[in-house]
């Protein structure tokens, strides 16, 4: 009979103590992310957030995409701030400047210095904050 009186307790204890355990097991297995589909709002708005923080300035897409190979000239790059290595590409005009950097140049320098989120105008003021730095 004591065992019977028990048992109300008992329930009750192990339905405490097993909603919090139960939340823990769900937050442990939900999924990471969540698939948008075209139309759907979903967190469109952060994701530009973020692509746009990154690509904020010239200075840091240099130092993030381009400071690798122009720091140290690796593969023919002009290295930043070398006068005697950049003008002979001044002399091509801005434009080829800006294509190069835009579109590639054969053999080393890859299109848009691999930075992919980058905009074709980010890539001409990087190019012009090169230039700067190298007359």
């Amino acid at each position: 009979m004591k065992n019977l009186m028990l048992l109300p307790f008992l329930v009750v204890t192990i339905v405490a103590v097993a909603g919090p355990i139960e939340d823990e097991i769900i937050a442990r297995i939900h999924k990471v992310g969540d698939v948008c589909l075209v139309g759907q709002a979903c967190a469109a708005g952060e994701m530009m957030e973020a692509l746009s923080d990154t690509a904020s300035s010239p200075e840091s897409i240099y130092e993030r995409s381009c400071s690798t190979c122009h720091d140290l000239g690796i593969a023919g790059a002009p290295k930043m701030a070398d006068v005697a290595q950049w003008a002979p590409r001044l002399e091509k005009g801005m434009d080829t400047l800006y294509d190069s950097g835009i579109y590639g140049l054969a053999p080393g320098m890859p299109a848009k210095g691999m930075c992919f989120e980058c905009s074709d105008d980010d890539i001409k003021a990087v190019v012009d904050y090169m230039v700067a730095a190298s007359q």
